[in-house]
Protein backbone atom coordinates (compact mmCIF):
# COMPACT_ATOMS: atom_id res chain seq x y z
CA UNK A 1 0.00 0.00 0.00
CA UNK A 2 1.54 3.48 -0.94
CA UNK A 3 0.32 6.57 0.30
CA UNK A 4 0.41 9.68 2.48
CA UNK A 5 -0.89 10.32 6.26
CA UNK A 6 -3.21 12.33 6.20
CA UNK A 7 -3.77 15.37 9.35
CA UNK A 8 -6.66 15.56 10.67
CA UNK A 9 -8.48 18.25 8.49
CA UNK A 10 -7.61 16.77 5.37
CA UNK A 11 -9.98 14.33 3.69
CA UNK A 12 -8.85 11.03 2.30
CA UNK A 13 -9.53 9.35 -1.49
CA UNK A 14 -8.56 5.62 -1.84
CA UNK A 15 -7.55 5.32 -5.61
CA UNK A 16 -8.08 2.10 -6.77
CA UNK A 17 -6.05 1.22 -9.76
CA UNK A 18 -3.97 -1.70 -10.92
CA UNK A 19 -2.70 0.43 -13.42
CA UNK A 20 0.42 2.47 -11.66
CA UNK A 21 1.03 4.77 -13.87
CA UNK A 22 -2.42 5.85 -13.75
CA UNK A 23 -2.58 5.34 -9.94
CA UNK A 24 0.19 7.60 -9.50
CA UNK A 25 -0.93 10.45 -12.05
CA UNK A 26 -4.83 10.72 -10.43
CA UNK A 27 -2.72 10.44 -7.32
CA UNK A 28 -0.64 13.49 -8.03
CA UNK A 29 -3.35 15.40 -9.17
CA UNK A 30 -5.66 14.63 -5.82
CA UNK A 31 -2.85 15.37 -3.55
CA UNK A 32 -2.28 18.85 -5.78
CA UNK A 33 -5.72 19.79 -5.00
CA UNK A 34 -5.02 19.25 -1.10
CA UNK A 35 -6.56 15.48 -0.39
CA UNK A 36 -4.25 12.76 1.07
CA UNK A 37 -4.44 10.10 -1.04
CA UNK A 38 -3.85 6.17 -0.34
CA UNK A 39 -3.66 3.51 -3.52
CA UNK A 40 -4.53 0.32 -3.61
CA UNK A 41 -3.57 -1.96 -6.82
CA UNK A 42 -6.58 -4.65 -5.95
CA UNK A 43 -9.85 -5.29 -5.01
CA UNK A 44 -9.20 -7.05 -2.40
CA UNK A 45 -6.83 -4.61 -0.87
CA UNK A 46 -9.30 -1.96 -1.43
CA UNK A 47 -11.90 -3.57 0.77
CA UNK A 48 -9.05 -4.35 3.66
CA UNK A 49 -8.20 -0.61 3.23
CA UNK A 50 -11.52 0.90 3.49
CA UNK A 51 -12.94 -1.01 6.25
CA UNK A 52 -10.95 0.35 9.36
CA UNK A 53 -11.25 4.04 8.05
CA UNK A 54 -13.25 4.39 5.47
CA UNK A 55 -11.84 7.17 3.27
CA UNK A 56 -13.73 10.39 2.23
CA UNK A 57 -13.90 9.20 -1.10
CA UNK A 58 -13.17 5.92 -3.43
CA UNK A 59 -12.06 6.07 -7.14
CA UNK A 60 -12.76 2.92 -8.17
CA UNK A 61 -11.20 1.48 -11.52
CA UNK A 62 -13.94 -0.97 -13.02
CA UNK A 63 -11.27 -3.73 -14.71
CA UNK A 64 -8.84 -4.94 -11.63
CA UNK A 65 -6.96 -8.12 -11.36
CA UNK A 66 -8.62 -9.99 -8.75
CA UNK A 67 -12.02 -8.74 -7.40
CA UNK A 68 -14.00 -6.54 -10.44
CA UNK A 69 -14.80 -2.94 -9.27
CA UNK A 70 -18.54 -4.01 -9.55
CA UNK A 71 -18.26 -6.59 -7.03
CA UNK A 72 -16.32 -4.17 -4.95
CA UNK A 73 -18.61 -1.34 -5.13
CA UNK A 74 -21.41 -4.05 -4.41
CA UNK A 75 -19.56 -4.92 -1.00
CA UNK A 76 -18.86 -1.35 -0.06
CA UNK A 77 -21.98 -0.79 -0.51
CA UNK A 78 -23.29 -3.28 1.89
CA UNK A 79 -21.48 -1.55 4.65
CA UNK A 80 -20.87 2.00 3.61
CA UNK A 81 -21.89 4.84 1.86
CA UNK A 82 -19.15 6.38 1.29
CA UNK A 83 -19.25 8.07 -2.17
CA UNK A 84 -17.71 6.22 -5.07
CA UNK A 85 -15.88 7.45 -8.66
CA UNK A 86 -15.96 4.59 -11.11
CA UNK A 87 -12.67 4.80 -13.81
CA UNK A 88 -12.83 2.70 -16.77
CA UNK A 89 -11.65 2.13 -20.24
CA UNK A 90 -15.17 1.17 -20.75
CA UNK A 91 -17.00 3.03 -22.86
CA UNK A 92 -20.35 1.03 -22.94
CA UNK A 93 -23.82 2.59 -21.08
CA UNK A 94 -24.73 -0.98 -20.12
CA UNK A 95 -21.58 -0.58 -17.90
CA UNK A 96 -21.87 2.78 -16.68
CA UNK A 97 -25.90 1.85 -16.17
CA UNK A 98 -24.49 -1.21 -13.78
CA UNK A 99 -21.86 0.98 -12.19
CA UNK A 100 -24.21 3.60 -10.90
CA UNK A 101 -27.00 0.82 -9.96
CA UNK A 102 -24.35 -0.75 -7.35
CA UNK A 103 -23.97 2.22 -5.91
CA UNK A 104 -21.13 4.37 -8.10
CA UNK A 105 -22.07 8.19 -7.63
CA UNK A 106 -20.24 9.04 -10.55
CA UNK A 107 -18.77 7.29 -13.53
CA UNK A 108 -15.76 8.45 -15.83
CA UNK A 109 -14.20 6.91 -18.59
CA UNK A 110 -10.60 6.62 -19.30
CA UNK A 111 -9.15 8.33 -20.80
CA UNK A 112 -9.95 11.33 -19.22
CA UNK A 113 -9.28 15.15 -18.37
CA UNK A 114 -6.97 14.26 -14.37
CA UNK A 115 -8.76 18.36 -13.77
CA UNK A 116 -11.98 16.94 -14.82
CA UNK A 117 -11.79 13.96 -12.01
CA UNK A 118 -10.45 16.38 -9.38
CA UNK A 119 -13.34 18.78 -9.90
CA UNK A 120 -15.93 15.60 -9.83
CA UNK A 121 -14.19 14.58 -6.51
CA UNK A 122 -14.80 18.03 -5.28
CA UNK A 123 -18.26 18.54 -6.52
CA UNK A 124 -18.85 14.39 -5.16
CA UNK A 125 -17.49 15.50 -1.80
CA UNK A 126 -19.70 19.06 -1.57
CA UNK A 127 -22.73 17.09 -2.03
CA UNK A 128 -21.76 14.17 0.54
CA UNK A 129 -20.70 17.20 3.17
CA UNK A 130 -21.81 15.08 6.70
CA UNK A 131 -23.09 18.95 7.78
CA UNK A 132 -24.99 19.03 4.35
CA UNK A 133 -26.51 15.81 5.04
CA UNK A 134 -27.53 16.38 8.51
CA UNK A 135 -29.48 19.40 7.04
CA UNK A 136 -31.02 18.14 4.71
CA UNK A 137 -32.74 15.30 7.02
CA UNK A 138 -33.64 17.82 9.55
CA UNK A 139 -37.55 17.73 9.96
CA UNK A 140 -38.65 21.24 10.32
CA UNK A 141 -41.75 22.02 12.72
CA UNK A 142 -43.69 24.94 13.01
CA UNK A 143 -47.18 23.83 14.97
CA UNK A 144 -49.08 21.72 12.85
CA UNK A 145 -46.35 22.34 9.43
CA UNK A 146 -43.79 19.87 9.17
CA UNK A 147 -41.46 20.24 6.57
CA UNK A 148 -38.40 17.52 5.81
CA UNK A 149 -36.16 19.14 3.15
CA UNK A 150 -34.02 15.15 3.20
CA UNK A 151 -37.16 13.60 2.05
CA UNK A 152 -39.03 16.62 0.28
CA UNK A 153 -41.81 16.08 2.62
CA UNK A 154 -44.68 18.53 4.11
CA UNK A 155 -47.10 17.83 6.17
CA UNK A 156 -49.90 19.75 7.96
CA UNK A 157 -50.85 17.31 10.85
CA UNK A 158 -50.63 13.71 9.65
CA UNK A 159 -51.80 15.47 5.81
CA UNK A 160 -49.30 15.17 3.17
CA UNK A 161 -49.40 18.47 0.91
CA UNK A 162 -48.20 17.73 -2.25
CA UNK A 163 -45.84 20.40 -3.39
CA UNK A 164 -44.08 21.06 -7.39
CA UNK A 165 -40.20 19.94 -7.03
CA UNK A 166 -39.56 23.91 -7.21
CA UNK A 167 -41.73 24.32 -4.37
Amino acid sequence: LRGAMASPDQQTVLVVEDEASIASFVAMYLRNAGYAVKVAPTGREALTVAEPQTPALIVLDLMLPDIDGIEVCRRLRRRSDVPILMLTARDEDVDKIIGLEVGADDYMTKPFNPRELVARVKSILRRAAPERRRTESEELQHGDLTINAGKREVHVGEEEIRLAPKE
